[in-house]
């Protein structure tokens, strides 16, 4: 049985069937062709992406729809609050996409957004040389601090409470770990390790987005700088530093100086104390993975968390 037929969509589907159909664009491009038709672009304009969580298809060269499943209804909701707030105080120093339209197909949520421009970091971060990494870092950091400095208001609704989003991440945190492939000598650390204290302070909005999947940069004479981010459907309202994991893992990758230049852009430190919070922190995150998300060579024969959080978060 096909898993949707054109131009209608499943109103009941699963994450396993979901991905099954993300994988299959054949199966979901006559839904963007018609919802871009409704938008007044061409269905010869429709380009399908093959990255992201939800579907993603660019309408020519100045638009991207965003189609959610009905699970993921609250990542469509809090997405859409969040391209608002980021868009209305203006202050950010790098654009985020404006939000144009938004509606509903089959059960399904969408939105449509101004498409961001630039190269991916993905593919410009490989070429840099490590000076022009400490200074996008440092942009980074203050980026990040800029929006954490942004009222929540009414975007706190959305998201869940940040103590309640902890309590059942630790609940499923040794099955999680266990599934992506955590060494069995660490998995059994993890039940003592992970009900230590977290990093506190002020709810901020989280984006989640401080990774090089969901930042553009364009070439200056002084070298790559940003020059969008985007994708904000998985964000969440809690303590500033859980906004510092995607950048140090992906980014940093246990580099002092690359480090350093971050937490300067940001404006904080992070000490002893502090580094072990954030690798509790990152054993809890949502999408923790990390065999996926820690590059630092070797780094699953360390011993201990307290070795790995030391590795990961070098003191100066």
């Amino acid at each position: 049985m096909p898993l949707t037929g054109p131009p209608g969509l499943p109103a009941d589907i699963d994450a396993a069937r979901f991905d099954a159909l993300h994988d299959e664009p054949d199966a979901w491009r006559a839904v963007m062709e018609s919802l871009a038709l409704e938008q007044g672009a061409p269905a010869s304009a429709v380009k399908q992406e093959s990255e992201g969580t939800v579907l993603v298809a660019r309408l020519g060269r100045e638009r991207v729809l965003k189609l959610y499943p009905p699970f993921l209804r609250d990542h469509f909701e809090f997405e859409r609050a969040m391209l608002a707030r980021l868009r209305e105080h203006g202050r950010l120093r790098v654009p985020t996409p404006e939000l144009l339209a938004s509606g509903e197909r089959d059960g399904w949520p969408y939105l449509v957004m101004t498409q961001m421009a630039g190269e991916p970091l993905t593919a410009t971060w490989p070429a840099m040389s490590e000076t022009e990494r400490c200074a996008l870092l440092h942009e980074l950091g203050a980026l990040a601090a800029e929006v954490h400095a942004l009222p929540v208001g009414e975007v706190a609704a959305l998201a869940p409470r940040w103590e309640d989003f902890v309590a059942r991440q630790r609940e499923r945190c040794v099955l999680r770990q266990q599934r992506t492939g955590l060494p069995a000598h660490l998995l059994a650390q993890v039940p003592a390790f992970v009900a230590g204290p977290l990093p506190e302070g002020p709810a901020v909005l989280l984006t989640g987005e401080y990774t090089p999947f969901n930042l553009f940069t364009t070439a200056s004479p002084a070298g790559h700088c940003l020059s969008a981010m985007f994708d904000f459907g998985d964000g969440l309202v809690g303590p500033r530093e859980y906004d510092w994991l995607g950048p140090q893992c992906f980014l940093v990758a246990g580099d002092a100086a690359r480090c350093a230049a971050f937490m300067r852009g940001y404006g904080a430190d992070v000490d002893e104390s502090m580094r072990l919070r954030l690798m509790r922190l990152l054993l809890l995150h949502r999408y923790s993975h990390l065999k996926a998300q820690v590059t630092i060579e070797g780094w699953q024969d360390l011993r201990s968390f307290e070795e790995l959080a030391a590795r990961l978060w070098p003191l100066p």
